[in-house]
């Protein structure tokens, strides 16, 4: 028996509260009997100890491949008026209604915890543990959620559950980066009860979210907000691309680029003549969105064209796979105007051209092989003037130089964008240097910069303490993406009390 004892005391070592009567090897499993210590028992009623035995129980713990027989006492407890027998417990191995060792059930959690109800069944069949997907939710759903501190800093950041339908609310500790509670939607209401519920938050990180401001306003007057520094990026990243589209008659010029002219391109300088004399009138923006029928945010583009030609684009060309070729139909075309296209096509296909004959027609009668050098779009411009300029190789940065040299404007956005980089990096002095940097925006003629500096005065104190607080919202936007990786594994079919459980487990 000793040696018995010893041997579980290396392989069944989740086993050492039994005491160990046999070990039987029956081939596919491995069958131990054991039984309990004859040790006193509190009766789970009135709690007074017990050992004078009613009965016994055989009870079966399943393990893996390895199955457990044990001999439980049913005891009588000998408090009067008490419940007459009840059957003994050994913590830690032996838990009531379960048939799990403590042991194993934690292997089990660990493996719900990562997986969805399927793929956590399957995993758990190959490590020879019998459980169903609907066991495993169940397991998964009796993990106790953390009760941890109400932290000082939060973060806060909505979720698609059914995108552009439903949307949920994560809240982060934003310094440890731990999960604190997830709100089954995104109004202001919500997040506001849940704040006056839980005291003692200092500072809230978020997006530009104006439901989220509203709501810590209300719960949290005293409370610092502090914008996501990311998003802000963001935005003068579109309004950078909108300007550098609106000075496209200036830039094409350097590369000899042609502009659209075609019936679009008419059909958008009428509308803005429209627009404009509506303007001039003094109809206000919803109404010049109203009459012609018109989008908003359409009409407010052409109320900032304060020039017809600022509406005029470059052609959004992509990059082809005629593009390495370009060289050689130019040569040819130069040699042999009259050369058929057919010919050009089985020329640069012997070179490698991968292509079929209509995108070497399409390409041609774009004009872009006669071009001098490869198209550039507004948007590859926009993000050569957005990069930094050690990450750009040198011929790009001689074809930048030449671009914003085009136009003052494009020079004073290029400026703007170079000092808006250095307010990205926290500085107590951000703040009078950001103030500095709206006053420069408002002295150039950037209509799209000045839009975004006006919702950045809309947000100041809270872009001012992103601009000087080392906080940031990107952990929260970290456990968004974790979200969508769970959403996914889940394939849409769980419900919020199920995804919820399992982010906050994360």
């Amino acid at each position: 028996m000793q040696d018995v004892n010893e041997l579980v005391d290396v392989v069944f070592s989740g086993l050492l509260p039994l005491v160990i009567v046999d070990v039987t090897d029956e081939g596919e499993r491995i069958l131990v009997r054991a039984r309990t210590p004859v040790d006193m028992v509190p009766c789970p009623s009135c709690g007074a100890p017990s050992g004078r035995v009613h009965g016994f129980h055989l009870g079966t713990v399943d393990g893996r491949r390895v199955v457990v027989r044990v001999r439980v006492r049913r005891l009588v407890c000998p408090t009067r008026g008490c419940r007459h027998t009840f059957r003994e417990q050994v913590p830690g191995v032996l838990e009531r209604y379960q048939r799990r060792t403590a042991r194993l059930t934690r292997q089990v959690k660990a493996v719900v915890k990562e997986l969805a109800g399927r793929p956590r069944a399957r995993l758990l069949a190959i490590l020879a543990v019998g459980v169903s997907r609907h066991t495993a939710l169940r397991t998964l759903l009796r993990i106790p959620l953390p009760t941890g501190r109400i932290p000082r800093v939060i973060g806060v950041d909505d979720f698609a559950l059914r995108r552009r339908h439903r949307y949920a609310t994560v809240i982060i500790d934003a310094e440890t980066h731990e999960r604190i509670d997830v709100l089954p939607d995104r109004t202001a209401d919500t997040l506001e009860a849940w704040l006056r519920a839980h005291p003692g938050v200092d500072v809230v990180c978020r997006d530009g979210s104006a439901t989220y401001a509203e709501a810590i306003r209300r719960a949290l007057p005293d409370a610092v907000q502090v914008g996501d520094r990311w998003h802000l990026w963001h935005n003068l990243c579109e309004a950078a691309l909108s300007e550098v589209k609106a000075h496209s008659t200036c830039w094409a010029t350097v590369l000899d680029a042609p502009l659209y002219d075609g019936p679009r391109a008419q059909t958008t300088l009428e509308r803005r003549h429209q627009i404009h004399d509506l303007l001039d009138q003094g109809v206000g923006l919803l109404e010049c969105a109203r009459r012609p029928q018109l989008a908003l945010n359409t009409v407010k583009r052409y109320a900032r064209a304060d020039r017809p030609e600022r509406m005029l684009r470059v052609p959004k060309y992509r990059a082809s796979l005629v593009d390495p070729y370009r060289e050689h139909l130019r040569k040819r075309r130069a040699e042999d105007p009259a050369v058929p296209v057919k010919h050009l096509f089985e020329e640069i296909k012997d070179q490698g051209f991968t292509g079929c004959l209509n995108l070497l027609h399409k390409y041609i009668n774009q004009g872009r092989a006669d071009a001098d050098r490869s198209h550039i779009s507004p948007r590859r411009l926009a993000r050569m003037l957005l990069t930094m300029p050690d990450n750009l190789k040198a011929e790009h940065q001689h074809l930048l130089d030449r671009l914003i040299a085009a136009c003052p404007e494009m020079t004073q956005l290029a400026i703007c964008i170079r000092d808006f980089v250095q307010l990205l990096k926290p500085h107590p002095d951000n703040a009078d240097a950001l103030e500095l940097w709206i006053t420069q925006v408002r002295a150039a003629d950037l209509p799209h910069l000045h839009a975004f500096t006006r919702g950045l005065e809309r947000d100041l104190d809270a872009v001012i303490a992103a601009f000087t607080l080392r906080y940031s919202n990107g952990p929260t936007e970290g456990v968004n993406t974790k979200t969508k990786r769970i959403a996914r594994q889940m394939h849409g079919r769980a419900g919020f009390t199920l995804l919820r459980h399992r982010i906050l487990l994360g």
